[in-house]
């Protein structure tokens, strides 16, 4: 309901899908993300940073006239996966067991009390995808009328289901209730889904890298901590996962964890920043040999939307869905698709975004590098592709990228100045994609 007529009140609409837990559904318009910590600090947390936009939305030039819009959007903050849990309670403990605290910034732990949950999207987390839904139907609302409703799908994950529910509720209320798009398709983790990274079993990860990583950066903060919590006995993956309460608890409670003054006493923001980076550049990225191919399902997906051709893949996608006009339709105007951080990694590197001049080194940051997590896929992070019609260059349609709101240069492609592709040039730049992934999807089996 309305609770006001000012603009500056918050919205709050109870939660209409019975199928997703009550406080998985938490619709109200989202506020500046503070949450009691400097935003440079939150754009140290990689994968957990909330979304902020990476640069200004920019229009497409004068002559152009968007047709088609196309949205890959990570799920909102959550609370941490059971198996960081469990690693993150273990360290509490140790934590906790210490004889004693002689240094003051561990005083809070004595009263100490860690009550996260699991898994599932938080209320903050909730609220970024209901924005992300207002703030599409205010960008393109040209493209929508009752015939032209976006179509809906999300990977089966609790989190990515009730985002998927949330942005369609913030679309809707930004309509004046007038378009009510749904969640048409929910694509099973248990088998082929091109939103989620579950086909490629013998795909490394990044423990390598980041165990390199963490050995470089991490013993003097452990000494530290260790020094001040005698007794402690605290490992440099124990000093990690403590250092990830300070975004963890922050989005869930939107109040400044106590962590945090470790966080920035340690100066860990470059540190847990770039151990991000690498997560990902080596899990699902280019650092990963059967990274990429991960992404080549939902490629397939979004060119065949692009030029109303049937999906030709054989791959991750699920091909009694994708032949039927039902669950795939390809003459929508606009398509909404909720998956995870792990997927979209491997799909912006399937098609070629954020490539590196060298791989990342586990020992040294390139501060030079473009692959930053927190740019590239933050909690609520997106990538639109736009499609559109110029004058002043016969019927050939353009495309263009952007990920979090910044334009990507696509230069595989021959981008001009506005970062505009023809859709064939885009349609022929995705080679890896359109041959399965060149012979590595079958590596996944191997």
């Amino acid at each position: 309901m309305i609770c006001s007529a000012f603009a500056t009140i918050l919205f709050v609409w109870y939660a209409y899908a019975t199928s997703v837990p009550r406080d998985h559904l938490v619709f109200r318009e989202a506020s500046s993300p503070t949450l009691g910590v400097s935003q440079e600090v939150q754009l140290s947390w990689a994968m957990y940073s909330p979304y902020f936009p990476a640069d200004v939305y920019r229009p497409p030039p004068p002559q152009c006239k968007i047709n088609q819009v196309h949205i890959l959007q990570r799920h909102g903050a959550r609370y941490p996966t059971s198996g960081a849990a469990t690693r993150i309670e273990a360290a509490i403990a140790k934590l906790k067991a210490a004889d004693s605290y002689t240094d003051p910034l561990l005083a809070f732990v004595e009263n100490y009390t860690y009550i996260l949950g699991l898994d599932d999207l938080v209320p903050f987390g909730a609220s970024q995808s209901s924005s992300a839904g207002r703030e599409v139907f205010q960008r393109y609302r040209s493209l929508i009328s009752n015939e032209q409703l976006p179509f809906v799908r999300a990977s089966s994950s609790d989190r990515v289901v009730a985002s998927a529910k949330n942005w369609t509720a913030g679309f809707t209320a930004a309509s004046g209730f007038r378009f009510k798009p749904v969640l048409s398709v929910i694509l099973s983790e248990a088998g082929n889904d091109t939103l989620d990274d579950n086909m490629c079993p013998s795909a490394g990860d990044s423990s390598p890298q980041t165990s390199q990583w963490l050995a470089t950066f991490a013993p003097p903060m452990t000494a530290r901590l260790n020094a001040g919590a005698p007794g402690a006995n605290l490992t440099d993956a124990d000093t990690y996962n403590l250092l990830s309460l300070c975004a963890f608890e922050t989005v869930a409670t939107e109040k400044r964890s106590a962590f945090c003054d470790v966080y920035e006493e340690l100066k860990a923001e470059g540190a847990f920043s770039y151990n991000g980076d690498l997560d990902k550049y080596y899990g699902t990225g280019y650092g990963q040999p059967l990274g990429p191919v991960q992404g080549v399902g939902y490629i397939n997906e979004l060119l065949a939307r692009l030029t109303s051709k049937p999906v030709s893949d054989h791959t991750q996608t699920n091909t009694t869905l994708d032949s039927s006009p039902d669950t795939f339709p390809l003459n929508r105007t606009l398509y909404a698709d909720f998956s995870h951080d792990n997927q979209m990694v491997a799909i912006f590197s399937a098609m070629g975004l954020f490539q590196q001049r060298e791989p990342l080194d586990p020992t040294k940051p390139d501060p030079q590098r473009t692959w930053r997590v927190q740019r590239i896929v933050p909690f609520s992070g997106r990538m639109v592709v736009e499609r559109m019609e110029c004058q002043g260059t016969g019927n050939e349609q353009r495309v263009r990228v952007l990920v979090n709101d910044a334009l990507q240069p696509l230069k595989f492609c021959g981008a001009d100045v506005d970062g505009l592709c023809t859709l064939d040039a885009f349609v022929k730049s995705q080679a890896y994609a359109r041959s399965d992934g060149a012979g590595d999807f079958e590596k996944c089996f191997e």
